[in-house]
C-alpha cells in the first residue's frame, strides 16, 4: 500500500495502464458510434500510452537540477510523451488530462490523497478548456465525475481517494449513453471514457497491489434518439473562422465571451505558458471581421484561416511555391500515389503528434498546410501544428475529413498567392467536396436510416448512415444519385482494397445514364475497410 505518488509508481501507473488498455484494446475498439469496421479508439489509447511509456523510459533518469520534483518530472514526461503520440480524438484528449495532472503535482512535495484529487481537477480543466460548450456523455464527462468524487472525500488517504474516483468514473461511464443519443442509439458506452476507467483501475492496482479492474458497464438495448449531437456546429453559421493567438489567459477570457456570442463550434486550447501564452481559436461564425477583430482586442492573432463551407472549388492551381509544402494522411497505396503525385509529404494513417511533427519538419518548409483526411486524425494534426511552432514552422490545418476533399484542395494550390490566401483556397475547396463512405455493417446496430444487420451494405455521407442495402453496386449508385440529386459536376470515385472487379465501371455507366452532364473520374485507392469513398464536387 503507497500512502504516496511517487516517480516510481508513476512508472508502473503509465506500465500497469498501458498492459491493461492493451487487454481491453479490442473491447474499447468496439464501443463505436457507427457500426462500421473501423473502431479505432483502444487502438489509439494503447499508441498513445505507448509513446508515454517510452518517453519515460528514455528520459526518467534525467531530472533536471532545478524544477519540478521527481515524481513531478515523471508525470510531465509521461504527459509530453503522450501529447507527443497522440492518435485520434481519444488521444488528444488522454494528453491534456495528464498534461493538467502533471502540472498540478510537479511543485507539490508529496502527493497524497488531497493532493491527487486537485490533480484530478486540473487534468478536467485542462481537457475542458478545449471545447466551448462540452457534450455530456463523453470522457470529459467521466473526468468531471471522477475529479468530484476525489475532491469529495477530502483525504489525505491516496489509495481510498484513487478508488473512490475509479468508482466514480465507472459510474459516470455508465450514465453515458443517457447523455449523449448518438451512444443511446447505438446501445455502447463511451470509448474514450471506458478508456479513462481503465487506468482509473491500474493506478488503484498499484497503489493498493490488489486487482480492482472493474467490468465495462452494459449499456441499455439501443434506442432510437430523437437528435443527434452535430460534431461540426450549427448550420446557421456560414464561415468556420481559426488562428493562432498569443495573448495573456485574462484577454483570452474576454475573447471566449466574445467570440460565443458571434456563433458556435468554439474551441480555444493554450499551451500552458505564463503570463503570456499561445492559443488556437477555432470558431464557427456570419461575421468573419468581427471574429478577427476580437482577436486583435485580445492579443495578436496570425495564422488567420477562413473557410466558407457553401462555395465552390477555386479554378485549378499553378504549382507550389518554394518554402511552402503540404502533408497528407494516407491510407492505402492508391490513394497514396495520388497525393505524391500531387507534390505533398504522404504520411501513413492514423498518425501520432510526433509523426506528423516529424513529417512537416522533413518537408523544410516555413509554411506547412496539413490535410488529416479524418476526423479523429484532425485533432492530433492540430496538437502536431502548435508543437510545429515552437520551431518557427507556421502550420495551418485544413479539416479535410476524406481523401476526396484532399485531392479538391490540393488541386487549387496556388504558390502565387500568399500563404494564408491559399489555405483559405483550399479549405474553400475542401468544403464544397461533398464525401461518401460505402462499407459493410460490422455489426447489429439501430442508425438513423434504420436497423441494420452484420454484412449489410451501409452508405455514409458526411459521416452519417444516409442508406442500407444488401448489394454493394446498387447501394453505391443509390448514394451517387442522392448526392447528386444536391447538385454536383464532377463525381470522384476510389475503390477499395476488397472493392469486387467493375464496381467503378458499373457506377461510372449509372452516372452516365442518370446524369448524363456529369464527369466522372475513378482511381484504385487501396484503402481498407471501405470499398468505394465518393467526392462530389
Amino acid at each position: 500500500m503507497l500512502d504516496t505518488l511517487d516517480a516510481a509508481a508513476v512508472r508502473r501507473w503509465c506500465a500497469g495502464g498501458l498492459a491493461a488498455l492493451k487487454r481491453h484494446q479490442g473491447e474499447i475498439d468496439q464501443l463505436n458510434v457507427y457500426p462500421v469496421p473501423d473502431g479505432d479508439t483502444g487502438t489509439n489509447l494503447v499508441l498513445t500510452l505507448t509513446s508515454a511509456q517510452q518517453a519515460l523510459a528514455m528520459d526518467l533518469d534525467t531530472l533536471p537540477d532545478s524544477g519540478p520534483t521527481a515524481h513531478g518530472h515523471a508525470a510531465r514526461l509521461m504527459a509530453q510523451g503522450a501529447l507527443l503520440g497522440a492518435r485520434g480524438n481519444s488521444g488528444v484528449i488522454l494528453s491534456q488530462i495528464l498534461r493538467g495532472f502533471a502540472d498540478q503535482v510537479a511543485g507539490v512535495p508529496a502527493v497524497r490523497g488531497r493532493e491527487f484529487a486537485a490533480a484530478l481537477r486540473s487534468g478536467t480543466t485542462a481537457a475542458y478548456t478545449a471545447v466551448s460548450r462540452p457534450v455530456e456523455g463523453t470522457v470529459l464527462t467521466v473526468v468531471a465525475a471522477a475529479a468530484a468524487a476525489a475532491e469529495g472525500a477530502d483525504s489525505d488517504d491516496l489509495p481510498a481517494v484513487a478508488d473512490v474516483a475509479a468508482r466514480a468514473a465507472a459510474e459516470a461511464l455508465a450514465r453515458t449513453p443517457e447523455q449523449l443519443p448518438a451512444l443511446a442509439r447505438a446501445g455502447v458506452v463511451d470509448a474514450g471514457g471506458r478508456g479513462l476507467c481503465v487506468l482509473l483501475d491500474a493506478l488503484v492496482e498499484v497503489l493498493t497491489g490488489e486487482s480492482t479492474a472493474r467490468p465495462a458497464p452494459t449499456p441499455r438495448s439501443a434506442r432510437p434518439a430523437a437528435t443527434v449531437a452535430r460534431e461540426t456546429g450549427s448550420d446557421e453559421y456560414a464561415y468556420e473562422v481559426q488562428f493562432l493567438l498569443d495573448a495573456r489567459a485574462e484577454a483570452v477570457a474576454g475573447l471566449r465571451r466574445a467570440l460565443d456570442a458571434l456563433g458556435d463550434s468554439l474551441v480555444v486550447v493554450g499551451d500552458g505558458r505564463e503570463p503570456e501564452g499561445t492559443w488556437n481559436v477555432h470558431v464557427h461564425v456570419n461575421d468573419v471581421g468581427a471574429a478577427v477583430e476580437a482577436g486583435v482586442v485580445a492579443g495578436r492573432p496570425y495564422r488567420i484561416s477562413v473557410t466558407r463551407f457553401a462555395d465552390q472549388p477555386e479554378p485549378p492551381a499553378s504549382p507550389v511555391a518554394a518554402g511552402r509544402a503540404a502533408v497528407v494522411v494516407a491510407t492505402g497505396g492508391g490513394i497514396a500515389e495520388l497525393f505524391a503525385a500531387e507534390g505533398a509529404t504522404v504520411v501513413p494513417g492514423n498518425p501520432s503528434t510526433g509523426e506528423l511533427l516529424d513529417a512537416v519538419r522533413s518537408t523544410g518548409a516555413a509554411r506547412v498546410v496539413v490535410l488529416p483526411n479524418d476526423a479523429n486524425t484532425e485533432a492530433v494534426a492540430s496538437a502536431a501544428a502548435r508543437e510545429a511552432h515552437r520551431y518557427g514552422i507556421k502550420v495551418s490545418v485544413v479539416p479535410t475529413r476524406s481523401p476526396v476533399q484532399a485531392l479538391a484542395a490540393l488541386a487549387v494550390r496556388d504558390g502565387d498567392r500568399r500563404f494564408e490566401d491559399d489555405v483559405i483556397a483550399m479549405a474553400e475547396a475542401a468544403g464544397a467536396c461533398r464525401y461518401a463512405e460505402v462499407c459493410h455493417a460490422s455489426r447489429e446496430a439501430l442508425t438513423v436510416a434504420g436497423p441494420c444487420r452484420p454484412g449489410d451494405v451501409l452508405a455514409l455521407v458526411e459521416g452519417e448512415v444516409h442508406l442500407i442495402g444488401t448489394d454493394l453496386t446498387d447501394t453505391c449508385a443509390a448514394v451517387v444519385d442522392r448526392m447528386l440529386g444536391g447538385g454536383g459536376e464532377m463525381v470522384t470515385l476510389l475503390t477499395g482494397v476488397d472493392a469486387p472487379v467493375g464496381l467503378t465501371d458499373a457506377v461510372r455507366a449509372h452516372v452516365a445514364r442518370r446524369w448524363p452532364f456529369v464527369e466522372v473520374h475513378a482511381y484504385p485507392g487501396g484503402q481498407p475497410f471501405y470499398p468505394l469513398l465518393v467526392g462530389i464536387e
